[in-house]
């Protein structure tokens, strides 16, 4: 029923979703106080005024909207117009080095788009590869898996398989898309400051670009108004990796490389937000303490923590 109800919802123009989406929005910043409460205190932790932030409500309940057109849209219908690029030709230049391209995006906008509109231009010559986590429900499993496996788009599991199959892809000249201010598992991250909070931070973005080489680049895409789409914004990172050749950290321990490499994603992710702090998921727990996997290692900074 509610697999039929997402797909019908599919069927309808990219606008109306959205407008529908605003409403949902409001509807649940009004209806849950515990989301309102958090959603204004990530808000004030950020430093940001109310009005500043206040269209977040609506891109919040868009965002949940334009996932059955997104996720339900034929492979052979491509997004055309609905996607524009600003600095294309970053990711063009980064490609062409053949050393691999690891993606980072917030959760701001219509980041869902971001893996398919790379896989339609990209995807034939250097196939994007994204981490996943299966869905509980079958019926959403399905929907996502038609979603994300598509021509020139792979995805991996959030296991440690997954992870070297992303290695993998890096080091073939492929593409890693991530987003790192997702709060992941205990033992798969460290903690850092997230405008001015600590956060926990997950430590493979660093990684990846650490152990491959890989080039990074930071990714937005911001919803157009009247259903028109989205422009994705591509940005060269303001810092080096901590730990990659253009900063190696010679003689600093691993703990404090973890750390200082985490920090400065969180920076840049911190920068890309605020360029449209309107459109940020900012009712997302952030600062929530990670979930403990069993069978995985707690990393050098979670044992001294708990310590």
């Amino acid at each position: 029923m509610i697999s039929t109800l997402f797909r019908s919802a599919a069927r309808l123009p990219l606008g109306f979703l959205h407008r529908l989406g605003t409403l949902l929005g409001w509807l649940a910043y009004w209806g849950s106080p515990t989301y309102r409460r958090r959603l204004r205190a990530n808000v004030t932790q950020a430093g940001l005024d109310w009005p500043r932030a206040r269209g977040a409500v609506a891109s919040a309940g868009r965002m949940l909207a334009e996932l059955p057109w997104l996720w339900c849209r034929p492979h052979d219908r491509p997004l055309g117009e609905r996607v524009r690029w600003d600095g294309a030709g970053r990711v063009e230049a980064a490609l062409a080095e053949g050393r691999g391209l690891v993606m980072l995006t917030p959760h701001l906008g219509g980041f869902e788009v971001i893996a398919q509109a790379y896989a339609e231009r990209w995807g034939a010559r250097h196939p994007m590869t994204a981490m996943y986590r299966p869905a509980r429900k079958p019926w959403l499993r399905e929907l996502v898996a038609n979603s994300r496996n598509r021509p020139g788009l792979l995805t991996a599991p959030a296991t440690l398989a997954g992870v070297r199959q992303m290695i993998r892809a890096l080091r073939q000249g492929g593409t890693v898309g991530l987003l790192p201010d997702q709060v992941p598992p205990q033992g798969m991250g460290v903690w850092a400051p997230f405008f001015g909070r600590e956060a926990y931070t997950m430590t493979l973005a660093s990684r990846l670009v650490q152990q491959t080489g890989a080039a990074w680049l930071l990714f937005t895409a911001e919803r157009l108004e009247g259903g028109q789409g989205w422009c994705i914004r591509v940005r060269e990172p303001a810092e080096p990796m901590p730990g990659s050749a253009a900063d190696p950290g010679d003689g600093e321990d691993a703990e404090a490389l973890a750390r200082r490499a985490a920090t400065v994603v969180n920076r840049a992710m911190e920068t890309l937000i605020l360029s449209r702090p309107d459109q940020y998921l900012w009712g997302y727990h952030r600062y929530k303490k990670p979930r403990n996997p069993e069978n995985v290692p707690a990393a050098p900074a979670d044992r001294a923590r708990a310590g």
